[in-house]
C-alpha cells in the first residue's frame, strides 16, 4: 500500500474490493438515470423508509453489549454494504425501498430432524427479542456500534434438531431481481451465500437480528431478519435470510467463489492478517468526527477474544483466515 499523511481520504481503489471498484463507473450510470426517472433525490428516499419503521423493543442484554458509544440511526441506515441495491454505501437507502418483506418465509432444512418453513411472524415470537449492543467491523477498514434486536441464532437451530452429520450452517439471501438493481452487476453470483461452522451459529454473540434502535429492521440494514456475528467481518452476517441450510461439508461463500485469495471461509477479524490489498491493523469508527478521525486499533476478535478464541484453539489463524 503507498504511504499517505495521516487523515487522508484513501481512494476507492484502497477500501473497496477491486472487482466492485472496477465496475463502478457502468453501474453509477445505469442507478442515476433510474433516480432521475424516479425524481426523488436520494436523501428524501431514505428519510421516507428508514425513519418510522415499528417499534420492536427487546429486552436489555448488558451480558452481551458493549459500552462503546453507538453508532447514530442515520449512520447506520445510509452508509451501508448491500450489493444487491447497489455498489456505493448510500446506494442501499435510495433504492431498498423497493425491497418487499411481506409475505415472508425461511426455510431451514439439510441435515435436521425437522425441517421446517417459517413465516416472519413466527419467527418473531419464537424467543424473547433482545437488545444487545454489538461492534461491527468491515473488512474495508471501518467499522460501527449497533444496537440490534433479535434472539441468538441458536433458538431457530435447536427447532429444527440438527443431525450428528450437520458440522456448517449456509445462510442464503433473497434475490428480487425488479426491486434490487445491485443483482445486474456481475461483481458477485446471486443470490448471496455465507456460512459458519456448527458450533459458531450455536454460540450465544451469533445474534438473529429483526431490529435496529428498537425499532424493524429498515429494508437497507437486511429486513426483515439478518444475521449479526460480532467477532467476524460484516459480509459474514448476511442480510434478508430465505434460507438456513445444515450441511455436513463446509460450504462455499459467495465471496470465497469470487475472491478466494481475499475472502476465507472464516473471516475473523485479525489485526494481524492484512487483506492482500490493504491492512486491518487500524479502523475508522463512523460517526467519529467524519473522515479525518485518527484510527484505531484493532482488536483481536473485534474484542469479543474471551468469548470466541476458545472455538479456534489449535487452529493457525493466519491460514484459516
Amino acid at each position: 500500500m503507498s504511504s499517505r499523511k495521516p487523515g487522508n481520504v484513501p481512494p476507492p481503489s484502497e477500501i473497496t474490493p477491486e472487482r466492485v471498484w472496477q465496475s463502478r463507473r457502468d453501474w453509477m450510470a445505469r442507478a442515476g438515470l433510474a433516480a432521475a426517472a424516479a425524481g426523488l433525490p436520494g436523501w428524501a428516499m431514505r428519510q421516507a423508509f428508514a425513519q418510522d419503521a415499528p417499534p420492536l423493543p427487546g429486552q436489555p442484554s448488558p451480558q452481551f453489549s458493549v459500552m462503546d458509544k453507538q453508532t447514530s440511526f442515520k449512520d447506520i441506515s445510509t452508509y451501508n454494504n448491500y450489493y444487491e441495491f447497489g455498489l456505493d454505501k448510500g446506494d442501499p437507502a435510495d433504492h431498498a425501498g423497493k425491497l418487499q418483506t411481506r409475505p415472508w418465509t425461511v426455510t431451514v432444512d439439510g441435515e435436521v430432524q425437522r425441517p421446517q418453513t417459517f413465516d416472519i411472524d413466527t419467527l418473531l415470537k419464537l424467543a424473547p427479542m433482545e437488545d444487545r449492543v454489538y461492534r461491527l467491523r468491515c473488512v474495508e477498514g471501518w467499522s460501527m456500534v449497533i444496537p440490534w434486536v433479535g434472539y441468538p441464532l441458536a433458538a431457530l437451530l435447536k427447532q429444527v434438531e440438527p443431525t450428528g452429520n450437520a458440522k456448517y450452517v449456509e445462510f442464503t439471501t433473497v434475490v428480487q431481481r425488479e426491486n434490487m438493481p445491485g443483482v445486474r452487476s456481475p461483481v458477485l453470483q446471486w443470490p448471496y451465500v455465507e456460512a459458519l461452522r456448527l458450533d459458531e451459529a450455536m454460540h450465544p454473540l451469533a445474534l438473529l437480528v429483526f431490529g435496529l434502535y428498537g425499532k424493524v429492521l429498515p429494508n437497507q440494514n437486511g429486513a426483515p431478519l439478518r444475521l449479526a456475528v460480532p467477532w467476524k467481518y460484516g459480509f459474514k452476517s448476511a442480510k434478508s435470510l430465505v434460507r438456513i441450510r445444515l450441511v455436513e461439508r463446509q460450504p462455499t461463500s459467495s465471496w470465497m467463489q469470487a475472491a478466494p485469495s481475499e475472502y476465507g471461509f472464516y473471516a475473523n477479524v485479525n489485526p494481524d492478517v492484512p487483506h492482500p490489498r490493504w491492512s486491518q491493523a487500524t479502523e475508522r469508527r463512523i460517526g467519529e468526527d467524519g473522515l479525518f478521525t485518527p484510527k484505531r486499533k484493532t482488536l483481536m476478535f473485534n474484542g469479543y477474544a474471551d468469548q470466541v478464541a476458545s472455538l479456534y484453539q489449535g487452529m493457525d489463524l493466519k491460514a484459516n483466515y
